[in-house]
């Protein structure tokens, strides 16, 4: 029996995850096709939808109208924009939807990133919060140099911040992966140690206050890489300020990014309650049909499984997660090699400085205003095959730090639009 459903997203990041919900949530029913784990999980669980466009941005807002005509937001507009993150508020208990400004969220490298959400566990962090902090790092988490990201991050704030490093707690191996760390504190394991040759334990969080006490001075807060519980971290963190007397918050992290897992954990457990059925560990390699797609071709175990729909939604990533493919004489979209506009020398790809404006970072597809993928002459390429995320061009993610707030939003509306034409044309 064939594969069928009303929607197919093919690519399971936060921009597939929120087209599918979308989709679903108008009605449809909706399969979604992932071949890789979500770079979530590689993520810092930040949510920026415009971070920076001639400086940094206070109001993403207020600064939509000024960006480029080719840019996604352009096309989804500020209700497209709105939509996306009352969807992600709708997942997650994630802070900063009382404004519509950015908050200033300290990172691991003592930089600050405006964000436009954030995990209620680094809402004690902000950067435009003036309570002096301390910043406590482990010797076997050598990603985050608290000393350092102190003095970095005193040269930027209205606080002053310190660093310690110290070490961890218990035996546990000097390589233990960061999930076991955050485990210990998920459970509050009993910690052995030593005092004058009398063995004693202590639940882990007591052990772990117990350690920081001493550093703690006149701050009023204090910070930990983002590994305070991975299922748990606002019990974690509750216990900690008790036994601290100063709020505790955590410092978003490179991969593996624990705040990011929680942030899929939140979109899996959205998805099953909205019914949506996911396909995952197979590659999309073909697809079925002409003016309009009839399946797409999924490779399992040398055997070509055709899944058919009535609309289709691509949201497979950019450059860096394989959407986008290049080879020294072109650019291409790699599944149903989709029109991507780059200039025809390659030189031009890239700007001769490292901070220039680089071509290759807009890399896409384009789309006509309801997102439809367009061909070289401007037309669909499928009359119901749509975009969304890292796979559109037109705009630098790294550099606005957008890249979540275009995900969203272009997954909200593709997902909409597709789920409106199912229903039009049963």
């Amino acid at each position: 029996m064939a594969i069928e459903d009303d929607v197919v997203v093919v690519g399971g990041g936060i921009a597939g995850m929120a087209t599918a919900l979308s989709a679903a949530r108008e009605g449809a029913q909706v399969r979604l096709l992932s071949h890789k784990e979500s770079t979530l999980r590689h993520a810092s669980g930040l949510i920026d939808v415009l971070g920076y466009a001639d400086g940094l941005v206070a109001d993403p807002f207020e600064a939509i109208s000024g960006l480029p005509e080719e840019h996604p937001y352009r096309t989804v507009g500020e209700e497209g924009i709105r939509d996306g993150l009352d969807l992600l508020d709708s997942v997650t208990d994630y802070a900063g939807g009382h404004t519509d400004r950015n908050a200033l969220v300290p990172t691991f490298g003592g930089r600050i990133k405006p964000t436009a959400r954030y995990p209620k566990t680094s809402a004690s962090g902000l950067a435009s919060d003036d309570r002096d902090s301390l910043l406590v790092g482990f010797e076997t988490v050598v990603d985050f140099d608290a000393p350092l990201a102190a003095e970095r991050l005193s040269a930027d704030v209205p606080f002053d911040a310190r660093g310690v490093t110290v070490a961890f707690l218990g035996d546990f191996r000097t390589d233990a992966r960061i999930t076991r760390l955050a485990h210990a504190l998920d459970e509050n394991e009993r910690i052995e140690r030593t005092r004058n040759g009398i063995s004693t334990s202590l639940p882990a969080r007591t052990a772990l206050a117990e350690r920081v006490k001493p550093h703690l001075g006149d701050a009023e807060r204090v910070g930990f890489p983002a590994m305070l519980g991975e299922e748990r971290p606002g019990e974690v963190i509750a216990s900690l300020e008790a036994e601290l007397g100063a709020d505790v918050f955590e410092v978003p992290m490179g991969p593996p990014s624990l705040p990011g897992m929680r942030l899929e954990t939140a979109f899996h457990d959205a998805l099953k309650d909205e019914g949506v059925r996911t396909t995952s560990g197979n590659p999309v390699v073909d697809f079925e049909g002409g003016d309009e797609l009839e399946a797409v071709v999924v490779e399992r175990n040398g055997a070509e499984i055709p899944f058919y729909g009535d609309q289709f939604v691509l949201a497979t990533g950019g450059l860096v997660g394989k959407g986008i493919d290049s080879t020294r004489e072109r650019v291409s979209e790699p599944i149903f090699d989709c029109h991507v506009p780059a200039p025809e020398d390659r030189y031009d790809w890239s700007d001769p400085e490292a901070f220039g404006e680089h071509s290759f970072a807009r890399f896409g597809v384009e789309t006509d205003d309801e997102l439809r993928v367009l061909d070289a002459d401007g037309e669909p390429e499928f009359d119901n095959l749509r975009a969304a995320g890292g796979v559109l061009g037109g705009y630098d993610f790294a550099a606005e730090k957008s890249g979540s707030g275009v995900s969203l939003s272009t997954g909200v509306v593709a997902g909409r639009i597709a789920s409106e034409q199912v229903n039009v044309n049963p």
